[in-house]
C-alpha cells in the first residue's frame, strides 16, 4: 500500500512539474497593450480542434493555467482593428509577447457582423471600421462628421451642429439603422436616433456594418448596425490626457480624461465640453459630455465591466427658410401685403439629455466556452419648446407655418442578455443568447395630450459559423415575443468562398453571397397613440425587410489593394402610415399599408499605399420606388416616385497618414441630387448635390504635448443636406492635447 501511494505522489509530482501557467501579452504596433485581444490555442499535432481560448486583459495579458509543458501549441490572436496573428509556440518563457499588424481591409477583425472577433473577409457582410488613430486626426464633435465618410453612408443633417441628423443606408428608411454604444441600444424605441447629438469622445473604434441585422440585433436593424466602442485604460501609471480648441463661429471645445491599469483593475473616466454658435440665427449647439469605463478582473476566467455616458446638449432650432440657396418671398400679413424673404424661427430650441448605462460579466469556461451576462439602462429625455411660434413665419399662401409647441419626451429601455460562445473547433464557431427588454415612455406634446406605451420584448437567436476550406457559412435565426404585436422570426444566410488563391499581383479572389430579413418595431406614438387625434393601433405590426446582396473581394498585390463590389436588392414591406379615419376632425389611425424597393451597388477601393498611408474610396448606386402608399400627403409619395432623401448617386473618400510623429487625414463626400420636399407648397422637390471635404492634422511637438487643426467643408460649399436648412459653411478649429503620466 505504501508503495502503491509513493508511486501515486510521485505521479502527481511529475505531472505538476510537466505543466506550468502560460501567459501571453498582445501589444499594438506601437507596443501598447491591446486590450480585449481573443487568443486561441491550438494544439499543433491536432489543429482541427480548439483547445482553450482567454481574453486579454486592459494591461494586454491572457492567462492558460495548468499548460502540458511538452506539448507544442499554436496560438491564434483576433484583436478588432488589426489582422489576425497566428504563431507557433515552442519555447516556454514566462510571458510571451505577441505584436500585432495593421490589416488590410479584408483581414482586419470586426465584431459586429458576428458579435465575436472574426476577420471582415470571413464574415460574408459589409462592414467598414474607423480606428483609434483615424478618430483622433478626424476630431469629429459627433457621430454624423464620422459616419459621413464611410463606404454606404448618406447623412442628412437639418442646418449645423446639432441639428437632426439622419443616416440612409441601401435606400432604407432613417429609422432602420440599430445604434450601439457599449453594448447598449440607444434609438428610441422604433429606430428613431440622432447622429447629430452622438460625442464620439474617448471613442475607440467605429464599425458600420451594411444590410438586414436583425438575426443578431433584432428590431431596428433592417439596413445598418452603428457600433461605438469606447477606450479602455491600459497603462499601469495613471494616464491623465487634457486639451482645448477653439475656431470661428465661437466655437470652443475642452476635455480631459484619466486612465490606467493596476493589478486586477483598469479605469478610464472622460469630461467633454463643446460650444459653437453657428453661422446664422439660432444655430447655437453645446453639449456636455462625462462618462466612465471601469473594469475588474476577478480572476483568469472571470471579468466585470461597467459603463456609464451622460450627454446634455442645447440646439436652436431655426426652422428652414434657405433652399438650395434660393429664399422664397412669402406674404407680411396676408395674400394682398407686400412681400419678403421668410425668415429664420429666433426662439425655437430642443435640448436632449440621456444617460447610457451597462455592466458585463464574462466568463470564460469551461475551455472553448464564453459566456457573457449583461444589465443595461438608456434613459432619453428630449424637450422642445416653441414658446410663442412666429407669426411672420407662412407658407406660400400666406398661412402661418410656425406654431406653439412644446414636445416632451420621456422614454426608458432596460433589460438583461446572455450571450454565450462556443468554438467547437478552430473552423467552427456557435454564438447563441436570450435578450429581455422592457420599453416604457411617454411622447409628444404637452399642450396636446401625451401617448404612453409600454411593452416587453423577449428574444432567442442562434447563429452558426463554419469555415471548412475555402468556404466560409453563416447561419442563423432570431425568435421574438413582443407584448404589443405576438410573435416574429427572422433568419440570415451568409456564404463566403475563397474562389482562388491568386499570385503576387492578382491575389485572393474571394466570392460571397446572403439573404436575410429584419424587422422594426413600431414607435410608441403609432402603436399606442391617444385621442383626441389619433386612434391607438394594438394590432400594428413591425415593418420587414427581405434583403439578398452579392458581390465579390478582390486582393491585388498580395492584399495591399482590395476591391469590394456589392449588389443589394431590399423589399420593405408592412411600412407604418398614418391614414385619415375621420374627414370631419381629421382623426386617424397608423396601419401597415406602404411597400417600397431599394436595389444597387456599392463598389469600394482599399488600399493601403504604404505601411502607414490608407485609402478608402466608394460609390454608391441607390435606386428606390415606392410601390404602395394608399394614402399619399402629396405627389412625391404616389406609387412609382423615388423615396425622398435617397440619393441615386454618392461616394466617399477617406484617405489618413497615421505616423508617430504626425497624422493627417482628408475626408470627402459626394451625394448627387435627391427628391426632397419643403411640405410648404413653395414647389420644392429636390435637394442640389454637394460635395464636402474635411482636412485635419496634428503633430507632435513632444512625447506629451500635440498640436492639432481640423477643417470641415474646406470647400465653404453653400448646400442643403434637408431641403430649407442650410448647412455650416467653412469651419475650423486647432488647438493643442496634453499628456502626463502613462507609458
Amino acid at each position: 500500500m505504501r508503495s502503491l501511494c509513493a508511486s501515486f505522489l510521485i505521479f502527481v509530482a511529475l505531472a505538476a512539474a510537466s505543466a506550468a501557467d502560460l501567459k501571453f501579452k498582445v501589444i499594438d504596433p506601437q507596443s501598447a497593450a491591446v486590450a480585449g485581444a481573443q487568443v486561441t490555442l491550438l494544439a499543433s499535432e491536432s489543429v482541427a480542434s480548439s483547445t482553450k481560448t482567454a481574453t486579454t486583459s486592459a494591461e494586454g495579458i491572457a492567462t492558460f493555467p495548468d499548460l502540458p509543458t511538452r506539448h507544442q501549441l499554436q496560438v491564434q490572436v483576433l484583436a478588432p482593428g488589426f489582422a489576425p496573428q497566428t504563431e507557433d509556440i515552442t519555447a516556454r518563457p514566462d510571458i510571451v509577447t505577441i505584436q500585432l499588424h495593421l490589416a488590410t481591409a479584408s483581414e482586419t477583425v470586426v465584431v459586429t457582423a458576428t458579435r465575436t472577433p472574426v476577420p471582415a473577409g470571413e464574415t460574408g457582410a459589409s462592414i467598414s471600421t474607423l480606428e483609434n488613430e483615424q478618430l483622433e486626426t478626424m476630431q469629429p464633435v459627433t457621430a454624423d462628421d464620422a459616419v459621413r465618410f464611410l463606404p454606404g453612408a448618406v447623412i442628412n443633417t437639418a442646418g449645423q451642429s446639432g441639428g437632426l441628423s439622419s443616416l440612409f443606408v441601401r435606400g432604407g428608411d432613417s429609422t432602420y439603422n440599430k445604434v450601439i454604444v457599449d453594448g447598449v441600444t440607444v434609438n428610441e424605441p422604433g429606430g428613431t436616433f440622432d447622429f447629430g447629438t452622438l460625442p464620439l469622445t474617448q471613442a475607440n473604434r467605429v464599425e458600420f456594418l451594411r444590410g438586414a441585422q436583425s438575426t443578431l440585433y433584432g428590431s431596428d436593424a433592417m439596413t445598418s448596425v452603428v457600433q461605438v466602442f469606447t477606450r479602455t485604460g491600459s497603462t499601469p501609471t495613471p494616464e491623465l490626457r487634457f486639451g482645448a480648441d477653439a475656431g470661428n463661429f465661437s466655437t470652443a471645445n475642452g476635455y480631459a480624461s484619466l486612465a490606467g491599469a493596476r493589478g486586477h483593475f483598469d479605469y478610464n473616466l472622460f469630461v467633454d465640453q463643446f460650444n459653437t454658435n453657428g453661422s446664422g440665427i439660432n444655430d447655437a449647439y453645446s453639449d456636455s459630455l462625462q462618462g466612465g469605463n471601469l473594469g475588474v478582473a476577478l480572476n483568469d476566467k472571470v471579468s466585470l465591466r461597467l459603463h456609464l455616458r451622460h450627454s446634455n446638449s442645447y440646439t436652436g432650432i431655426p426652422g428652414e427658410y434657405s433652399f438650395n440657396g434660393f429664399v422664397p418671398l412669402v406674404p407680411v400679413n396676408g395674400p394682398t401685403e407686400p412681400l419678403k424673404p421668410l425668415p429664420p424661427d429666433p426662439s425655437e430650441w430642443s435640448q436632449y439629455n440621456n444617460l447610457i448605462g451597462g455592466v458585463e460579466l464574462s466568463i470564460a469556461a469551461p475551455n472553448g466556452w464564453q459566456h457573457r451576462f449583461s444589465a443595461f439602462d438608456y434613459l432619453y429625455r428630449y424637450n422642445e419648446l416653441n414658446l410663442n411660434g412666429d407669426a411672420s413665419r407662412v407658407d406660400y399662401f400666406g398661412d402661418p407655418i410656425d406654431f406653439q409647441s412644446h414636445e416632451v419626451d420621456r422614454i426608458n429601455r432596460a433589460g438583461f442578455e446572455y450571450q454565450g460562445d462556443y468554438s467547437e473547433r478552430s473552423w467552427a464557431h456557435t454564438t447563441f443568447g436570450y435578450r429581455v427588454e422592457n420599453e416604457n415612455g411617454f411622447v409628444g406634446d404637452v399642450n396636446f395630450g401625451q401617448t404612453h406605451g409600454q411593452r416587453l420584448e423577449d428574444d432567442l437567436y442562434a447563429q452558426q459559423q463554419i469555415t471548412w476550406g475555402r468556404l466560409s457559412a453563416v447561419a442563423g435565426g432570431r425568435f421574438v415575443h413582443n407584448s404589443a404585436y405576438g410573435n416574429t422570426g427572422v433568419p440570415r444566410v451568409a456564404l463566403t468562398l475563397l474562389a482562388r488563391r491568386g499570385g503576387e499581383v492578382l491575389s485572393n479572389t474571394r466570392l460571397r453571397f446572403s439573404y436575410s430579413t429584419g424587422f422594426k418595431d413600431p414607435r410608441l406614438e403609432e402603436t399606442f397613440a391617444g385621442l383626441p387625434f389619433s386612434f391607438p393601433n394594438p394590432g400594428l405590426k413591425p415593418e420587414r425587410v427581405r434583403a439578398f446582396e452579392a458581390g465579390f473581394v478582390q486582393d491585388f498585390f498580395n492584399g495591399r489593394y482590395v476591391l469590394n463590389a456589392t449588389y443589394f436588392n431590399n423589399l420593405f414591406h408592412d411600412q407604418i402610415n398614418y391614414e385619415t379615419v375621420n374627414p370631419t376632425n381629421f382623426q386617424g389611425e397608423y396601419f401597415n399599408v406602404n411597400q417600397a424597393f431599394a436595389q444597387g451597388a456599392e463598389v469600394e477601393l482599399q488600399a493601403k499605399l504604404r505601411s502607414r498611408l490608407l485609402l478608402n474610396a466608394a460609390y454608391t448606386y441607390t435606386s428606390t420606388q415606392i410601390l404602395d402608399d394608399p394614402a399619399p400627403i402629396d405627389s412625391q409619395y404616389n406609387v412609382g416616385q423615388p423615396l425622398l432623401r435617397r440619393p441615386k448617386h454618392s461616394a466617399t473618400t477617406l484617405l489618413s497618414y497615421l505616423g508617430n510623429r504626425w497624422g493627417t487625414n482628408l475626408g470627402g463626400s459626394f451625394v448627387g441630387r435627391r427628391p426632397d420636399d419643403d411640405f410648404f407648397g413653395f414647389g420644392i422637390t429636390h435637394a442640389s448635390g454637394y460635395i464636402r471635404a474635411d482636412l485635419g492634422g496634428w503633430y507632435a511637438i513632444n512625447s506629451r504635448v500635440s498640436a492639432y487643426a481640423n477643417v470641415e467643408n474646406a470647400l465653404d460649399r453653400r448646400y442643403n443636406e434637408v431641403v430649407g436648412y442650410p448647412a455650416l459653411p467653412v469651419n475650423f478649429r486647432a488647438g493643442f492635447r496634453f499628456r502626463a503620466g502613462g507609458e
